[in-house]
């Protein structure tokens, strides 16, 4: 893999390597002296990249162990695949991201959330993880798992499971922004999950998820009558089925089909989590710089995260509004727009997107920054995956 999904980052490694066994992966670690594992590619941050060798775990046997409420699964495995194992099982998780293509262990390793109130890393229970030495060991801790991949190759990854369950998704369009947030708390707790897609001039449409057998909630606006992209003016014959008719919690929770497979995303990607204390204030700030978002903006998606236990979670310890912008693909213009936005809302960015927030100002907005960073030394004291966007947030190894 030469540039992630988006191609606004060229990948600097000096080989890229796909193991296919534990063996294979312990060599390839030991003798090694930069090692950073990939995903599928869709982070739009340097975070995946290393000047040493980048491996793909797609290759490595599939592990797929469910034992009560958790299931072990392989941290290559993508979360499609994951979704239909454990439909097979009568089984679900809690969330599922708008593109269900991305790997568990690259969902987890950046708190990725989706549909539903928590990240998948909300779910992590423990994981095996091999160090520079090739030895592995078995982590449970908090700060262990929003780990930006610094901790080792994580190979297994233990999740907690839940029955599974059936999901209706009706589209309500020409929601007017002021009751939106007026009525903000009501809407985002009236389903198992609702995204509002804002325009930034006035309007918005709520993606409303509801689980069957959940109560009611009228929400505002008008039913679509036929199917909506969230980037306005896109076809819509990629997204999950619209409509109110109920089918599979995979099939519903996120916004785009499994079997749709993106080759090319014309797209630039930033999100940013604000306390739910701060969600109005923090929308009418950003709405008072419609002029400046509204030229480079595809669609913006709000959604509301529960706190979360993961000490580099953006939710970290206080509930959530996150304002996931889709940017039209012009990396400058929109590098040059995200300071006056930081600057506006003091946000916690998500991981794989794209932010501009300096290390010190990000490091005061985790309690324990200075903890993970004793972990990453702890765990790979040498620096092995320690990469270079690791390096600017928290410093080099210590005995690197």
């Amino acid at each position: 893999m030469r540039t992630n999904w988006a191609g606004n980052v060229t990948f600097t490694s000096a080989e890229a390597v796909t193991p296919a066994s534990a063996d294979d992966l312990r060599a390839l670690v030991r003798g090694s002296s930069a090692v950073h594992v990939v995903g599928s590619g869709h982070s739009f941050s340097p975070i995946a990249d290393t000047a040493g060798t980048q491996v793909s775990l797609s290759a490595m046997p599939a592990t797929f162990e469910v034992s009560g409420s958790t299931a072990k699964v392989s941290a290559g495995m993508t979360l499609a695949e994951l979704s239909v194992r454990l439909e097979t099982e009568g089984l679900a998780l809690h969330t599922l991201p708008s593109l269900p293509h991305i790997t568990v262990a690259g969902a987890v390793a950046t708190a990725t959330h989706g549909s539903g109130s928590h990240s998948l890393a909300g779910a992590v229970r423990a994981m095996e993880v091999m160090r520079g030495d090739g030895s592995v060991v078995e982590l449970t801790h908090p700060g262990a798992v929003v780990s930006l991949g610094g901790l080792g190759v994580v190979t297994t990854v233990t999740l907690d499971v839940v029955p599974s369950f059936e999901v209706a998704q009706t589209i309500y369009e020409e929601v007017a922004w002021t009751t939106l947030l007026v009525q903000l708390d009501q809407i985002f707790a009236g389903a198992y999950s609702v995204s509002a897609f804002v325009d930034w001039q006035g309007g918005a449409t709520l993606f409303v998820k509801h689980r069957v057998g959940d109560p009611p909630y009228a929400f505002p606006g008008r039913p679509a009558t036929t199917p909506v992209h969230p980037v306005p003016g896109q076809p819509a014959l990629h997204c999950t089925v619209q409509g109110g008719e109920p089918g599979p919690w995979h099939e519903r929770l996120p916004h785009f089909r499994a079997e749709f497979t993106p080759s090319v995303g014309d797209e630039l990607q930033t999100e940013y989590f604000v306390p739910r204390s701060r969600a109005v204030t923090a929308l009418r700030a950003l709405a008072e710089m419609s002029t400046v978002i509204s030229p480079l903006v595809q669609t913006c998606e709000i959604r509301t995260v529960s706190d979360e236990a993961a000490w580099l979670s953006p939710a970290h310890d206080r509930d959530s509004l996150a304002i996931h912008f889709t940017w039209v693909p012009n990396t400058p213009a929109v590098l040059a727009v995200l300071p006056r936005l930081e600057e506006a809302i003091a946000p916690r960015p998500h991981w794989g997107k794209l932010f501009t927030v300096p290390p010190a100002l990000l490091a005061a907005r985790y309690p324990h920054w200075d903890a993970f960073r004793a972990l990453l030394n702890e765990h790979d004291p040498k620096g092995v995956f320690r990469n270079e966007f690791l390096t600017r947030y928290f410093g080099p190894a210590t005995s690197a």
